[in-house]
């Protein structure tokens, strides 16, 4: 690469001018590979903060919202631009930092939107996981250029080697270094030297603290030579100059900045893919990295734009990253700020967005997560770039650029700006479903009247949360990625909205039903002196096969019920299957005979009848037996081959039945399950732990089963207390 002690820089930019002077990187990860601190040490080479990391308004860039200080990990997407001299003039760079942790992916994956390259930052110490594994294949999929650092090199337990062989086997071939750290001493007095170009042969020496170029060592040339030639090899395979093998077949040494913009070319492309070594704590390599970042990623102008339709359906073709062109955004994140109100973090993929002036919302098809369909004019308030915790005001944002929007009440996390003679919709990036439930009560009556406004403000900005009243348990449910996640949104009820909740056990929406035929006799009888009632109806119950409902069949004859109180009867019925007739769960799947009664000329009525329904039903639930029933799923489980049977081990356990297993390249097996929802509650964590991580589970109700008969003791005996 370009191999330099450190950019010319010339700190933070408030806007860029036109798409060739931008460049989106999103840095992604695991949790605890140093991302942020990444950043930070990045931005200070750059001089956008002091040593202190702080920026001219004092305010430092680690200082994360009052959740993630709770939380003691980052939890959001944050955009920190930073200007590097490039070869053709300075080139805003922004640094997109997403969470590595599995809960808040909704914030990975608005980071993968929003920007034109990945760099994978991993930790010399851990190694790969099997979610970063997911992720390069996600990145591989939107043919996204890639780049590998690799942090904490001086750490004593750091191998940088077998760091890079991981990364071969779980990425690839093409994924190579480009230096070579060379480090001193062993265990805990183990120090990085300095850094090592491996196209250039040029040596950085950081022993006193600053990059200074010197003669390598002596004793890792023959590393160096064996990794140079590893590293040309492989840009030459990639290589659109066709006369480059024969040339290095034939002995002769090739033009180093020749091989560095081949390289560069590549991972532009997609198809090559180096690795950096990098110590935050001593700045080694902290220059190169941020050197190489214009250099080798791509602008946004060389990205193609993603889908775009009509509002109606029609597609629109030919859009290009051109700021002359029509007006084309998406809110990649929604905040909401106490003291401004709704903020939207906003990717511009074609035209020139300004403050002011009036956008067309569109979007975004998730119906079952309440939030409804917009395609609304509304007004851009303020435009801004990010600078620490503070924001500084921009004129305008050109297609390919990154900014903050004020006041866009309407719209939400997924949604599209356009021009509104000119509506546009984009193709929105796939959501993760939420599948942790936690059942959620107000704490107090002042809590109650603001808990539903809270919530949609809180799912507006969560796109990943989802919120559903339970219509059957009436209980409000917050769908969460998993327990860090569902600890954030209940410490954002709380304190950034005010609204104290409690937790609950979740109800699971169990059935009841006839297990035998049986007969019963509602008798409505009250004489009192005056108008009275009177309803007396016989029938038959017979039980039906799952999902038949209520059969309701009319037998009488001769007139013994009048033909105006049988659908009276039918009524009542209806109404006592909605309460149950044993635990007080809905009673279903039964057929209704009504085969005789009596009626009074006078007394008689439709209230009467209800009633005489209702307690025949009850009387006949008396002298049979009732069966319950549980809710059963069919679980789609994706997990990697070496975990596939503890995964089908642990369904077992939970009373499911695996119906079927098929092989999903590479390396993964789809298990398909019916499991009772009983059993799945927690099922989010539980695979993670028992899958470590390499597991994804999608679920849909399939039908209601019987209960076994100890459980549904056990539960009606908690629902009668």
């Amino acid at each position: 690469m370009a191999e330099k002690s450190g950019p010319a820089t010339t700190g933070r930019a408030p806007a860029a001018d036109k798409p060739a002077d931008i460049r989106n990187v999103v840095l992604v990860g695991h949790s605890g590979t140093g991302k942020t601190t990444l950043v930070e040490a990045l931005l200070q080479a750059a001089g956008a903060v002091n040593r202190a990391g702080r920026v001219e308004d004092g305010s430092t860039v680690s200082d994360y919202d009052e959740a993630e200080i709770r939380q003691q990990r980052s939890i959001n997407l944050t955009v920190e631009p930073v200007i590097v001299d490039g070869e053709g003039g300075p080139i805003k760079v922004n640094l997109l930092d997403t969470p590595g942790y599995a809960d808040f992916v909704g914030d990975l994956r608005a980071g993968l939107r929003a920007a034109d390259a990945a760099l994978f930052v991993l930790s010399a110490t851990d190694g790969i996981d099997e979610q970063t594994r997911m992720l390069w294949d996600e990145c591989a999929a939107l043919d996204m250029p890639r780049a590998v650092a690799i942090t904490r090199v001086d750490h004593p337990r750091a191998d940088f080697a077998d760091t890079v062989r991981q990364c071969q086997e779980a990425f690839g071939a093409n994924v190579l270094p480009a230096y070579l750290p060379v480090t001193a001493g062993e265990g805990a007095h183990r120090t990085v030297r300095g850094l090592m170009g491996l196209l250039t042969r040029r040596y950085h020496d950081y022993s006193t603290g600053r990059p200074v170029e010197a003669a390598p060592p002596e004793e890792v040339a023959g590393q160096v030579e064996s990794m140079r030639a590893a590293l040309i090899e492989g840009v030459i395979q990639e290589s659109e100059d066709e006369t480059l093998m024969d040339r290095y077949m034939a002995g002769q040494e090739l033009d180093p900045a020749m091989l560095v913009a081949d390289l560069e070319a590549a991972v532009a492309r997609g198809t090559f893919y180096p690795v950096l070594a990098v110590s935050t704590t001593t700045g080694v390599g902290v220059g190169e990295l941020l050197t190489e970042l214009p250099r080798a990623c791509p602008g946004p102008q060389e990205r193609p734009v993603p889908p775009v339709t009509t509002p109606d359906g029609a597609p629109v073709p030919d859009l290009t990253c051109d700021p002359d062109g029509p007006l084309l955004a998406e809110v990649v994140k929604t905040v909401s700020d106490p003291y401004v109100g709704r903020v939207s973090l906003v990717r511009v993929f074609s035209g020139t967005l300004r403050p002011d002036t009036m956008v067309h919302v569109s979007g975004h098809g998730l119906h079952d997560r309440g939030h409804e369909d917009h395609d609304v004019a509304e007004r851009v308030g303020g435009l801004s770039v990010p600078l620490g915790k503070e924001s500084r005001p921009v004129g305008q944002v050109v297609a390919g650029d990154i900014c903050a929007v004020a006041k866009l009440s309407r719209a939400e996390t997924g949604d599209t700006l356009s021009d509104p003679e000119r509506p546009l919709l984009m193709r929105p990036w796939t959501f993760p479903e939420p599948l942790l439930p936690v059942a959620v009560r107000a704490a107090s009556k002042s809590d109650e009247d603001r808990l539903a406004q809270a919530v949609a403000r809180l799912s507006a900005e969560d796109i990943t949360l989802r919120v559903e009243v339970n219509p059957e348990t009436h209980q409000m449910v917050l769908w969460c990625m998993g327990e860090a996640h569902q600890d954030v949104a209940l410490d954002r009820l709380a304190n950034r909205y005010g609204v104290h909740v409690l937790t609950e056990e979740m109800r699971i929406p169990l059935r009841e039903t006839f297990a035998v035929p049986a007969q019963g006799t509602g008798r409505n009888v009250k004489q009192s002196g005056g108008h009275g009632e009177y309803g007396i109806c016989h029938i038959r119950v017979e039980p039906l096969p799952s999902g038949t409902g209520l059969e309701f069949i009319d037998k009488i004859v001769g007139g013994v019920v009048p033909r105006q109180y049988i659908p009276s009867v039918e009524k009542g019925i209806r109404t006592q299957m909605e309460h149950g007739v044993a635990s007080g769960y809905p009673l279903v799947d039964i057929r209704v005979t009504l085969y005789d009664g009596k009626a009074h000329s006078v007394d008689s009525s439709d209230m009467a009848f209800q009633k005489a329904g209702r307690l025949a039903l009850r009387d006949a639930a008396e002298h049979a037996a009732v069966a319950m029933l549980e809710p059963v799923d069919e679980l789609t489980v994706l997990v990697a081959d070496a975990y596939m049977g503890a995964v089908m081990s642990d369904l077992s356990a939970r009373r499911g039945r695996v119906v079927g297993t098929e092989p999903v390249p590479p390396g993964r097996t789809l298990i398909r399950a019916e499991v009772p929802q009983l059993e799945i509650v927690r099922y989010a964590i539980d695979l993670r732990s028992v899958a470590h991580g390499t597991g994804t589970f999608s679920r849909r109700y399939l039908r209601h089963e019987p209960l076994p008969e100890h459980l549904a003791k056990s539960h009606v005996a908690a629902r009668q207390g």
